[in-house]
């Protein structure tokens, strides 16, 4: 009987010790475990305040950038003739100018002198920033050619404007150019006294609509400041009463929408303007503007955009 008692009191023994080993081991592993659990959860929490740091910084920086560009849009603008200065010299107009960034590459210039007003409509190289960049140079430039130096003949203007251009980006005297930058340009002055209109354009068409027609002048196929070119051809026309002109980038054209994608290209632009010249400039400029708009859809704006319209006598 006392062996029996001993056998079962050791076996008891036995199984309290492992039972505590076990629950010992138990409660380490447990331990060891809340510990991994409490660093990894330290970790994640120090990961996201990092990372929240990090959006932090990105949303001051993008706020700093967007705040830089937004004030650069009204140094270019500044630069840009008003509409109220734009409609003194041709009351019967429309400018119709949406940039695809904040800044644009895109660009307008007006002047008078006597009785000759000039006309500028001009596409630099890329947009945005590189672009705007490169419309401050060139309104700088039409102002010492047109202001300073008086040239008034547009293909000769044209071809003074393309040698600044390459020799603002000469490396040096040799003439090798740092950047392979220029602009499209048309390019036109009317003659308010004769009722000539003379114009030249890089690249640029000049669109006028007489007795609903289209009559288009084209411009050479030489950018301003890329081409070494001997010269621009100078177009004379006599308006009349009721003509209708249009100077524009390419944004216009080669915005994509549409049911299938596509671009809305030239000959739709042709059409759309046929089809409200006969309007108020205020109707033409708020139809284009929601042509455009309509066409786009939910595709992203592909270049600046600009359509300048004016009639320079009234109607017939």
């Amino acid at each position: 009987m006392a062996e029996i008692l001993g056998n079962t009191l050791y076996h008891y023994i036995v199984y309290a010790i492992l039972l505590i080993i076990s629950g010992t081991l138990f409660v380490r592993y447990q331990s060891r475990s809340l510990y991994q659990a409490r660093r990894l959860l330290s970790e994640k929490e120090l990961a996201f305040d990092e990372i929240a740091r990090q959006r932090e910084e990105l949303v001051a920086k993008n706020r700093n950038i967007t705040d830089s560009l937004i004030y650069a849009s009204y140094i270019q603008r500044a630069m840009l003739p008003s509409d109220i200065y734009f409609r003194k010299l041709l009351p019967d107009s429309f400018i119709f100018f949406k940039p695809k960034e904040i800044v644009s590459g895109d660009f307008y210039w007006i002047r008078e002198s006597l009785d000759k007003i000039f006309l500028v409509a001009a596409d630099c190289t890329g947009h945005g920033v590189p672009g705007a960049f490169m419309s401050m140079i060139g309104v700088e430039l039409l102002n010492k050619i047109i202001i300073d130096q008086k040239i008034e003949t547009p293909s000769e203007i044209l071809y003074v404007l393309s040698k600044g251009i390459e020799r603002t980006f000469s490396a040096d005297d040799s003439g090798v150019k740092v950047l392979r930058d220029g602009m499209d340009v048309g390019l036109c002055v009317i003659d308010m006294k004769t009722r000539e209109l003379e114009y030249a354009g890089a690249f640029f068409p000049l669109y006028i609509i007489r007795d609903n027609k289209l009559i288009e002048i084209k411009g050479d196929r030489m950018s301003v400041g890329l081409a070494s070119a001997d010269g621009y051809k100078n177009n004379q026309v006599m308006l009349e009463n009721g003509d209708v002109i249009y100077l524009f980038s390419d944004g216009y054209p080669d915005q994509f929408g549409g049911p299938n994608g596509k671009k809305f290209m030239y000959r739709r632009f042709r059409h759309l303007l046929l089809t409200i010249h006969a309007f108020s400039m205020e109707e033409q400029m708020e139809i284009i503007r929601e042509s455009i708009s309509s066409w786009k859809g939910d595709n992203d704006q592909v270049d600046d955009l600009m359509v300048l319209g004016l009639k320079p006598f009234g109607s017939k």
